[in-house]
């Protein structure tokens, strides 16, 4: 091989390891969603045109009725009617999951956490979801008994929501926890896989604004 050839392979070699480590930074840095990304998945959806705004139906009010049922109670006082209601609202709402950590076998959240905690409260914060109801639910792995992942969720959803009050200044009646232990992995096919320990935040307010 020519010198040239040998140099022009060490530079192809040193820029192919170069592209994998950016990757991989990419990579790990994406693993914790942004205040931006936060902001923009729990933003409503803005109709295309004034028309289409027009025409689009109010906020039924006995979703609306419902929801204000929930507000300022723990996620434990919740019933499994409840619960499921929230889930069914839930389904066509802006929304986004989380992996916020804790400490091992506790609702407290783990330093690694923090954040995911800080871009949560912050987007949550953001003018522009101002008026806006979100429901955070727990969800955790099918490790352990039913019991004990309904009631483990239930604690750390709460303690998200005491963060998020404590710490950001969001009001306590704006967010409703709710807690599902093990009963909706996000992966449905390995129950057990740790990406389904996690938070689910969704925007339950349904009003759009039209586009300007």
């Amino acid at each position: 091989m020519s010198t040239t050839s040998s140099l022009a392979f060490v530079r192809t070699v040193l820029g192919l390891g170069a592209a994998l480590s950016l990757g991989v930074g990419i990579a790990a840095a994406a693993e914790v969603a942004t205040e931006d990304q936060i902001l923009r998945a729990l933003a409503p959806k803005k109709p295309l045109t004034r028309s289409l705004s027009a025409e689009r139906p109010a906020a039924d009010p006995t979703e609306r009725q419902f929801v204000d049922t929930l507000r300022n109670r723990p996620s434990r006082s919740l019933s499994l009617g409840e619960r499921e209601q929230i889930a069914t609202l839930a389904k066509d709402k802006p929304a986004i999951d989380l992996e916020i950590t804790f400490d091992y076998n506790s609702a407290t959240i783990s330093r690694k956490a923090a954040p995911a905690v800080e871009a949560l409260g912050k987007a949550l914060s953001n003018p522009d979801l101002k008026g806006s109801t979100f429901v955070v639910a727990g969800h955790t792995d099918s490790i352990g008994s039913e019991p004990y992942n309904q009631e483990l969720s239930e604690r750390r959803a709460d303690t998200i929501k005491r963060a998020l009050v404590e710490k950001f200044g969001i009001a306590g009646s704006d967010l409703v926890t709710v807690g599902y232990g093990k009963s909706k992995p996000k992966d449905t096919a390995n129950p057990a896989d740790p990406t389904n320990r996690r938070v689910q935040v969704v925007n339950m307010t349904s009003q759009t604004t039209a586009a300007k």
